[in-house]
């Protein structure tokens, strides 16, 4: 007898299905949270191919719930299956945190961990995905139907609660945690592999309550065999039979008509899902291309709390819970009222206009992000920017053409940097300065697709020049970037924060260094012949490049900022618009399909839908791997080429939802008795009439 949580209907063994639940989707969603920026910052990909490897494994994880379901249908069950491919998910956790360890092997090992460690994680959580639901709903009695709905609920809110806490808790050990001189993923990576051991001990240890149903056998097999077979008789016969009006009718001479009946129907189904794939594009870039533009904006809310990029979408499990039950309390009776038929395929296609909607935000967020952004230089050219510490205006000429049209003051910010044309790879280039009058020239070799600041100051010799190499590319993690320009004869050494910097004399610049983005009003700042007090240097601010000038005023070290490569001045709380539409998006979309997948489809023929319905996901992945790896578009072009394909995928599935028909599979069960019993009744009429020919045989013999 089942055990049941006192006073209720509940098996007590639903208690640990949950927690196992709600751990292996931390497991799974925290891992995935910072993956991209792992891959971008760790293993020192760029965002296209980090994007690409994202994708993929998104995409893996959701084709190995096929296999997974045939394991446990036809050779294993549920139990089993879930206990042996929970271990090769924690193995592949493992893997995956010692991959992320500086001190394991050099970066080649690394890279091999990393891969090994997500394909054993994509066998382990797509071959559980269709297993651990159905082996929850295994443990209620017949009778029990509302309870085993109520669980169903449940076990989608740990699903949430699991992803929400997650991508909460797992951006912290990152970046707020230190180690190895550097963000700790291996800490990031390591507390998900934790709770998925977790998941599979507390998964054991309600063995003994568990009800396991045996293997029954795989209906996918049973329904790939009737449509191989069909498809063979098909191509074998040379001759039209006009009782055969569809090709699986062929599959008559070994199959029952209930089971061609039924993947006619399915069928119908799975056509309607061709376009489906598209919709998934665009919502599994949360934790790719979204991460990566939430990376080069502002973070800060307030001067106390700094979200993390890999943080936001968090927003998406938080709007999933609250938007679940207003849509279904509220809006969708709302619409009812104003006499609209909202059947599920409308809900279906407006979810996927919201969705290009997201992405429509998105690309406008975009498109104001990158105007933050230097973009490096082409071949055959290189960037410059010109600082005058010269004590009156300069004018600057380039052979060839004229970038600084106009005179330069003292201690101006550089507005932009201005590209030069080097006819190659490198040229030595004469650079015209005149100050006061006086024209000298300024020769540096210059190297292409470099970002260099070119330093002018005044001697008693004349303007002399000094050329630096520059950063440009704005850090992953959003830290300002800092250096200083020492115009003293001695050297001078700073802290900032908890970053020293040694700058030499005589006109020299130091290295850039990462500083957390803060306000600084106290440097400590040591020189050995001047006065050096303490300097204000302000807010340094996220993603942005400083170059801070020190000059000798009565006797006291001053400092100039400058401003190199613009701070992220687009906040973060612009992706909240594009994370809601996306989440209306996914209500109406994802939670409809699945209930519209059910419903269309015959009793033993759910589990073929949503087999069908998990290989959408898959191949959504798949759509987004060729566009980041073989596009090569801006981004914001890329974002905006998304939203237009939805939109245009939407009006083509609102067309096959138009002509879709409405069945019901329990009034078709009803149908099939009948015919059965109809089918019986004849074939005893058959037996009779045979047998009555016999003994008319046997009289006349």
């Amino acid at each position: 007898m089942t055990k049941k949580i006192c006073g209720t209907n509940y098996p007590t063994s639903i208690c640990f299905i949950v927690v196992n639940e709600f751990c292996e989707r931390f497991s799974y969603y925290g891992m995935k949270a910072v993956l991209t920026l792992y891959f971008v910052s760790y293993l020192g990909w760029d965002p296209d191919l980090s994007t690409a490897v994202y994708h993929a494994f998104s995409g893996l994880c959701y084709f190995t719930p096929i296999l997974g379901a045939l394991i446990a249908d036809s050779w294993l069950g549920k139990f089993k299956t879930i206990i042996y491919l929970s271990v090769v998910y924690v193995i592949g956790h493992v893997v995956k945190s010692v991959g992320a360890i500086p001190t394991v092997g050099n970066k080649e090992m690394h890279i091999a961990l990393s891969m090994l460690g997500l394909i054993l994680i994509a066998f382990g959580t797509g071959g559980i995905k269709p297993c651990v639901a159905a082996f929850g709903g295994d443990q209620f009695d017949e009778e029990n139907v509302s309870e085993r709905q109520k669980f169903f609920s449940i076990f989608y809110m740990s699903i949430n609660a699991g992803s929400l806490l997650s991508t909460v808790i797992t951006p912290i050990l990152r970046g707020d945690v230190q180690c190895f001189g550097g963000d700790c993923y291996a800490l990031a990576f390591g507390v998900p592999a934790a709770l998925m051991v977790v998941a599979l001990v507390v998964f054991i240890a309600g063995c003994g309550l568990y009800k396991r149903n045996p293997p029954q056998g795989n209906i996918l097999l049973e329904v790939c065999r009737c449509i191989g077979f069909a498809i063979k008789n098909r191509w074998k016969s040379s001759k039209y039979d006009p009782k055969r009006k569809h090709w699986l009718d062929w599959a008559e001479e070994k199959y029952s008509k209930r089971l061609i009946q039924e993947i006619k129907m399915v069928l119908r189904v799975l056509v309607l899902y061709i376009p489906l794939p598209m919709f998934w594009a665009l919502f599994d870039q949360q934790g790719s291309r979204w991460t990566l533009q939430a990376r080069r904006m502002n973070l800060s809310f307030g001067d106390t709390f700094i979200i993390k990029p890999d943080q936001m979408q968090m927003l998406n499990a938080l709007l999933i819970l609250v938007f679940v039950p207003i849509f279904d309390l509220l809006i969708y009776p709302l619409v009812g009222l104003c006499r609209i038929n909202i059947t599920p395929l409308r809900k279906m296609v407006t979810g996927m206009i919201f969705a290009a909607l997201a992405f429509g935000a998105a690309t406008l967020v975009e498109v104001q992000v990158v105007k933050t952004v230097v973009e490096p230089a082409p071949a055959g050219n290189c960037l410059l920017q010109v600082f005058n510490l010269a004590d009156g205006d300069i004018s600057v000429k380039t052979p060839g053409n004229n970038l600084f049209p106009e005179p330069i003051g003292y201690l101006q910010d550089p507005p932009k940097y201005e590209t030069l044309p080097l006819e190659g790879s490198s040229k030595e280039v004469k650079i015209q300065v005149t100050f006061k009058g006086s024209t000298s020239e300024c020769t540096q070799m210059f190297i292409e697709e470099t970002a260099y600041s070119l330093f002018f100051y005044s001697t008693t010799a004349g303007i002399e020049c000094v050329l630096a190499e520059d950063t440009i590319t704005k850090d992953e993690n959003g830290s300002p970037l800092l250096r200083f320009f020492n115009t003293q004869p001695e050297a001078i050494n700073l802290t900032v924060g908890q970053e020293s910097f040694h700058v030499p004399g005589d006109y020299s610049v130091s290295p850039n260094q990462t500083v957390p983005r803060s306000e600084y009003p106290d440097v400590s700042c040591i020189s050995q012949s001047e006065e050096c007090s303490d300097l204000n240097l302000g807010l340094l601010d996220f993603g942005a490049s400083y170059t801070v000038i020190l000059t000798n005023e009565s006797d006291t070290i001053v400092p100039h900022k400058m401003e190199d490569v613009q701070a992220n001045n687009v906040h973060i709380a612009w992706q909240i618009p594009q994370y809601v539409l996306l989440t209306a998006g996914e209500v109406m979309f994802s939670i409809t399909g699945l209930e519209f997948s059910y419903s269309q489809a015959p009793a033993n023929m759910k589990s073929v839908l949503q087999a069908g319905w998990l290989l959408t996901v898959a191949f959504g992945n798949v759509i987004v791997l060729i566009v980041a790896e073989g596009a090569g578009l801006e981004q914001w072009k890329e974002f905006a080429l998304f939203a237009g394909l939805l939109l245009g995928v939407s009006i083509i599935f609102s067309f096959m939802a138009y002509f879709y028909t409405y069945v019901d599979p329990d009034q078709l069960d009803k149908i099939y008795q009948k015919d059965s019993g109809k089918e019986e009744d004849d074939k005893k009429q058959k037996t009779d009439d045979i047998q009555m020919n016999n003994k008319g045989k046997e009289t006349r013999m």
